[in-house]
Formats: structure tokens, C-alpha cells, sequence
């Protein structure tokens, strides 16, 4: 049996953390010696070590989840759940990256017009990727000034506010305040694009630390599951 301040010196971190995560049944539970003290276990070391290499990269939101279907045998399913903040995370860079080209080097009506009209809130977040919620709020935050067809009242957008779109996703992935996101918009608007290639570069480390973060994050997963696995085919 392993004692609680051993672990918590191997980790870095107080007793008291290891208490939250007890309490927060993520982890196995944990029996008492006589004396009340608790004992753990190499499982127990493999999950702590799981959490605290998880959250930097995922967030104890995520990896309480992960613990969670760990604990009730359904490792797959916690795979799942990484694999789609992988997928989530690939989204942001790639959003990233087509708005560094263009504000390198592609004009402000990048883009492609739809039969030859406005786009809908649709049809732009098709073609940037960005979730029509999520446009719909940027609008109501003074980011973007959207169009309406006098028609029907629906939102228009023009292929340049492909551009914007872009610029204001990418920024919001780093979490950027909504006061400098205002700024470096004006600044576009007015042909300035320098501090927001250097914002856009700088999201894009952000992400790429945010990825290696991950992959830490994974590689103790997996050796959490093996653990759990070898453990299992003990009994």
C-alpha cells in the first residue's frame, strides 16, 4: 500500500488534491487500514497520474468524463471522448492556418459567392466551419455586422466576411478578450493586418502547445488502461 503524501510528493501536488478527486468518484475507491488511514494502491497512482497529466491539455471537465467511463468498464467510450477534442483541437488548427494565408497572402474577398449571391448563415458556416451559433453570437457582440434581406429578413454575408469570420474564430480560440478581438478587427478594417498575423500566429503556437499537451495527456491514458487491463486479468 502506497501512503498519500508518497503519491502526493511524486506529483507535485497536496494530499488535499487527492481527497477532491476521491470525492469527485474519480477515481477507485479507496479502502482504510485499521488505523483509518487511507490505502492506495498502483491503481490508484495510475489514475492520479492519468488526471494530473489529462487536465492540462483536456481540462477536468473532460477528464472527469474520461474517468468516469473508465471507472464503469467502458474504456472505449472514454476513448471516444478524447478522440473528439482531437478532432475539435484539428478543427481549430486548420481554421487557424487558412487565416494566417489569409492575411498573408490572400485578398479580403477570399471566398466563393453562392450562385452568384449572398451567402445565409448556412452557407458561411459550411464554408468556414464555424457553427451558425456561434456567428449568430459574435453578432450580438458587435464582431460582425451582418446584412438582412429586405425580403425576408434573413442574414446576408458577402464572401469578405469570410475573412472576419475566420479572424474572429481563431482569435476566440486562445481566448483572447472581446476588447482586443474589437481592436485588431479595426484595424483590419482600416487594411492593418499586422498585429492580427501576429495574433493569428500566436493562436496557432497556442494550439500547437495545446496538442503536445494532449498527446501527454493520452500517453498516461493509455497507460492507465493498461493497467486497469492487467489488473483485470489478475483476478
Amino acid at each position: 500500500m502506497i501512503r498519500p503524501i508518497d503519491i502526493a510528493r511524486m506529483l507535485n501536488i497536496s494530499t488535499s488534491a487527492l481527497r477532491h478527486y476521491e470525492q469527485w468518484r474519480i477515481i477507485p475507491s479507496v479502502t482504510r487500514g485499521e488505523n483509518g488511514y487511507r490505502r492506495y494502491t498502483d491503481v490508484h497512482v495510475a489514475y492520479f497520474t492519468c488526471i494530473r497529466a489529462m487536465n492540462p491539455g483536456f481540462g477536468m471537465k473532460v477528464t472527469r468524463e474520461v474517468m468516469q467511463q473508465l471507472l464503469a468498464g467502458r474504456i472505449d467510450d472514454a476513448l471516444w471522448i478524447v478522440n473528439q477534442r482531437q478532432a475539435e483541437l484539428q478543427q481549430q488548427k486548420q481554421t487557424a492556418d487558412r487565416t494566417l494565408r489569409i492575411l498573408e497572402h490572400e485578398s479580403a474577398d477570399e471566398g466563393r459567392k453562392i450562385d452568384g449571391k449572398a451567402m445565409t448563415i448556412g452557407q458561411i458556416s459550411e464554408e468556414t466551419g464555424v457553427p451558425s451559433s456561434a456567428i449568430r453570437h459574435w453578432e450580438r457582440m458587435g464582431l460582425l455586422e451582418v446584412d438582412r434581406n429586405p425580403g425576408n429578413g434573413y442574414r446576408c454575408f458577402s464572401p469578405a466576411q469570410i475573412r472576419r469570420i475566420l479572424i474572429i474564430n481563431t482569435l476566440r480560440s486562445v481566448v483572447w478578450s472581446l476588447d482586443i478581438i474589437k481592436e485588431v478587427l479595426r484595424e483590419v478594417d482600416h487594411n492593418d493586418l499586422q498585429q492580427a498575423r501576429r495574433m493569428a500566429q500566436e493562436s496557432l503556437s497556442y494550439l500547437n502547445a495545446m496538442n503536445r499537451l494532449q498527446m501527454q495527456g493520452i500517453h498516461a491514458l493509455y497507460a492507465l488502461i493498461e493497467k486497469i487491463e492487467q489488473e483485470a486479468a489478475a483476478m
